[in-house]
């Protein structure tokens, strides 16, 4: 065993698509760093999660657009090819193998250093590798924790007996199971539902709630039902399970009405937790396993001095890659400025504040239908105290829509301010939405007035027309 000391400008603790991007910005800033990673380098997103799980849905929902078509419905009305589709998700997980990531680290000059690691103490952080050496690594200017979440299980009865799939499983697994059940009903509950029903499983979705995607417009979650039913997924809502045993190659669950339910393998996706159990945030006055509080600069509130920050999931405020990724962009722009005395600019929409985690935040569940919103859903806004007009569409009243397919069903809501006459939300359900999403964005991060966006006009004939049936509905 042995031990080695380094110094670097930035340390950043996680190496997914997150941290990747704050020392990325860092070193354009001119500061030296390094990324600390226990596992492979590009992180959750790149091998257990965005990559393979939109590989394994994008045939799905090409085959549910095709199956509109006419000319087209014959040709795609078998099943699909599961071992091609399965290829095709490992391919997109590079095989879950990271030289190609490695290699573009090195392109930006950016260290690695394989291990597990620790905070020891402001600005110190101690790696423990996987050959049994330590690795003593000191920050000039700042540390980044990058870490990322993880499946949070509920506390069921036998849940230690029966090794349920989590997001990961869900995502690499590489057989198709008879029966499938999923615990939950937000996004990963209904993206893999989708992706296990049409590639051959029997699924039966259990959800405590009374609907799905209960943090978006209720709508979504009506037509994303309506789909997953008209796919064969059972669903059951109002449901809980409260004991589980594996007996006899199959999970046998006890549901909260007393009744029974057997399946080949059960997905509990019921949330997620910060990766903090271990990364030493004791040494520095935090609790481990919590949530890392920060400020719209990404440094984490509770700890002396401007060193520590937290990004991407770890801080709670928008688990998303793309909000991430977003995130480490100021961060990093952030910590090169503080690294060299420069002025922050850290107002509302400033080069140096993430403005857009509380007002602007992108979002697209891949399921059939799809559904794509950004900013404030009507019951936020309500909660929030803005005088709001809900201005809904019809998105099968666009023209677009049937060009798209037949029988297209879809709806749009557009959350107006009135008292300043700018768009607040947008929320679209329907087949092809995700594609609308960042108009949608940018009407919402920019402010724009409803005036100017009168003079946006589009194209005909795209499902993009329905901004302007919107803004017509609105002024009435």
């Amino acid at each position: 065993m042995t031990e080695t000391t380094r110094t670097y400008d930035v340390i950043v603790i996680g190496g997914g698509p997150v941290g990747e991007n704050v020392a990325e910005r860092a070193r354009a800033a001119g500061l030296s760093a390094v990324i600390v990673e226990r596992e492979l380098l590009g992180g959750e997103c790149s091998f257990w999660a965005c990559d393979p799980s939109k590989a394994l849905l994008r045939p799905v929902v090409a085959r549910a657009d095709a199956s509109r078509i006419p000319g087209l419905d014959p040709a795609v009305a078998g099943p699909l090819d599961v071992a091609a589709v399965l290829a095709h998700r490992d391919r997109m997980s590079s095989y879950w193998k990271d030289e190609d990531q490695v290699d573009w680290l090195n392109s930006v000059s950016v260290d690695l250093v394989r291990g597990h690691g620790r905070l020891t103490g402001p600005k110190q952080v101690a790696v423990h590798t996987p050959e049994g050496d330590t690795i003593a690594l000191t920050a000039r200017h700042a540390v980044a924790i990058s870490t990322g979440s993880r499946a949070a299980l509920p506390p069921i009865s036998g849940l230690d007996t029966v090794r349920p799939w989590t997001s990961r499983e869900a995502t690499s697994a590489d057989q198709v199971p008879g029966r499938l059940a999923v615990v939950g009903g937000g996004v990963v509950a209904v993206e893999m539902a989708t992706a296990w029903q049409a590639l051959g499983s029997q699924v039966t979705m259990l959800v405590r709630e009374h609907g799905l995607l209960d943090r978006m417009e209720p709508f979504a979650g009506e037509l994303v039902t309506d789909g997953l039913r008209a796919a064969g997924v059972d669903i059951r809502f109002d449901t809980t399970v409260t004991a589980l045993a594996r007996e006899g190659g199959e999970v046998r669950m006890t549901l909260s009405d007393g009744g029974q339910l057997a399946a080949d393998e059960i997905l509990l996706a019921t949330g997620r937790a910060p990766q903090t159990r271990d990364v030493g945030l004791e040494t520095v006055g935090l609790t481990p396993g919590d949530w890392l509080t920060v400020d719209d600069t990404f440094r984490v509130t509770g700890v002396d001095g401007s060193w520590l920050y937290a990004v991407g999931d770890v801080n709670g405020r928008a688990l998303m890659t793309h909000q991430g990724k977003y995130q480490a962009r100021i961060a990093g722009a952030v910590i090169g400025a503080r690294a060299k005395g420069e002025p922050v600019d850290d107002a509302p929409w400033g080069a140096h504040a993430a403005t857009a985690d509380h007002a602007a935040v992108p979002q697209v569940v891949f399921t059939t239908p799809e559904v794509a919103a950004v900013g404030l859903t009507s019951r936020e806004a309500e909660r929030s105290g803005r005088r709001i007009a809900v201005v809904d569409y019809d998105l099968a009243q666009v023209a677009g829509a049937h060009q798209y397919g037949a029988d297209y069903r879809g709806w749009a809501r557009m959350l107006v301010d009135t008292d300043r006459d700018t768009v607040v939300g947008v929320t679209f359900a329907g087949p092809g939405v995700g594609e609308l999403v960042h108009s949608a964005t940018i009407a919402v991060a920019g402010e724009v007035p409803l005036d100017r966006l009168w003079h946006a006009v589009p194209a005909f004939p795209t499902l993009g027309e329905v901004w302007l049936r919107l803004l017509e509905t609105h002024r009435g």
